[in-house]
């Protein structure tokens, strides 16, 4: 056999033409993934979310009120509802093969167009950040109908989504001609309705492989809380005195905790549980459930404790104020309320702990809004510490277990 027989230029007809042209057709296809690890173009894929999230800490920097927070967190529930489409995507084809690459270098290109035009979506740039969001939603819907060609399951499942994923655009695009209250309540309407569209869809029809879609949902965990440390960058300013270094070293203590409480335990429980759990409706149930909604909180959480922590640093002997306080405090708070509904999800048991931090977290909420700012930070701190510390001795034979199976089993 010489060089020409192994090319498809030079082969003869028969079985050779054959398969090679079966592997000539991936090049303009969908390639079903085959194998759990995250590619290299996915994690580039989500250095775009990362530019998404900083932009809607600085929209909600920008405008310290009720109204910047609501803003800045339906811009990230819009974006989280894409980027989580796209974590279901790549796990059915693989996005390194075929046409996939190609579209997702454009679903790329639009997701940066949308993550620029954050701090004016709801002015100037508002119909602009709707054109280039319905570019990453089509784009979407394009590949999934390309992955499902001879998957009748999983083509009825992304007719369902592409009817809830055209509506929620639309009103995105009615919502850059309003202003004010109306704007924001379009906002809210077209992210429910888009995000309802998983809820109606049977989700029998879709297809993941689990170890890949928690691994994805963990990374973008990590990609949030790298916000938590960019912000410790940005509100420090120029000058570095005893009180920013104080504030800095509580907030990667406060980013770290977070961290603990979600991959000491949490990542690798959820992960066993949705590879367990039976393939079909019962564990697209619990990936949509657990992951596509429930880390929606979850992010939400640590890109309010950024806002919070630069706020910090820029005045650490300063009052917060209410919003500020709210954001540090209470994002935290979210954070532990959306780990409790994923164990009531998940292990049908209330974490009691967490749950009772969280309420505690937003009593305290308006009687630090006059407390220096980086009193309400330790005191945070402290506090995730002692969570962490009790929960490591109180449980520590059961966490020895969950992180080290093998020696248990």
């Amino acid at each position: 056999m010489d060089a020409s027989d192994c090319s498809p230029r030079g082969a003869k007809m028969g079985p050779m033409s054959t398969s090679a042209s079966e592997q000539r057709a991936p090049r303009f296809s969908a390639v079903l993934r085959d194998g759990e690890r995250v590619t290299p173009l996915e994690l580039f894929f989500d250095l775009v979310f990362v530019l998404a999230i900083t932009q809607c800490t600085a929209l909600m920097a920008a405008t310290p009120t009720w109204r910047g927070l609501a803003q800045g967190l339906l811009v990230l529930g819009v974006l989280w509802w894409s980027w989580t489409g796209y974590a279901w995507l790549t796990s059915v084809v693989d996005p390194e093969e075929g046409s996939v690459r190609l579209v997702m270098f454009l679903a790329m290109a639009a997701f940066l167009i949308c993550a620029l035009c954050v701090p004016e979506a709801f002015g100037s740039e508002g119909l602009l950040f709707a054109l280039a969001y319905g570019v990453v939603r089509v784009a979407h819907i394009l590949l999934f109908l390309l992955a499902s060609r001879d998957d009748p399951g999983l083509r009825r499942a992304t007719l369902g989504l592409a009817v809830s994923t055209a509506i929620g655009v639309a009103i995105l695009l009615l919502a850059s001609a309003t202003d004010g209250g109306v704007q924001i309540g379009l906002w809210t309407l077209a992210l429910v309705l888009d995000m309802a569209g998983g809820i109606v869809v049977e989700p029998s029809g879709w297809r993941l492989v689990p170890g890949h879609f928690a691994e994805r949902h963990g990374l973008i965990v990590i990609i949030a809380l790298g916000e938590s440390i960019a912000a410790l960058g940005t509100g420090s300013g120029h000058h570095v005195d005893a009180g920013v270094v104080a504030a800095a070293v509580l907030g990667i203590v406060v980013a770290a905790g977070l961290w603990w409480l979600y991959f000491d335990v949490v990542a690798p429980v959820s992960t066993r549980r949705l590879v367990a759990a039976a393939e079909g409706s019962e564990r697209n149930r619990m990936a949509r459930d657990s992951f596509s909604y429930l880390h929606l909180p979850m992010v939400a959480g640590i890109v309010l404790v950024a806002l919070g922590m630069k706020k910090t640093l820029a005045h650490v002997s300063d009052p917060l104020a209410l919003v500020p306080t709210f954001a540090l405090l209470g994002g935290a708070a979210l954070y532990l309320l959306a780990h409790v509904a994923f164990r009531l999800r998940n292990v049908r048991t209330l974490n009691r702990r967490r749950l009772g931090l969280a309420v505690a977290l937003l009593a305290l909420t308006p009687l630090l809004q006059h407390a220096a700012a980086l009193l309400t930070l330790a005191l945070l701190a402290v506090a995730l510490v002692l969570l962490i510390a009790y929960e490591t001795w109180r449980y520590g034979e059961a966490r020895h277990r969950v992180r080290h199976p093998e020696a248990a089993g």
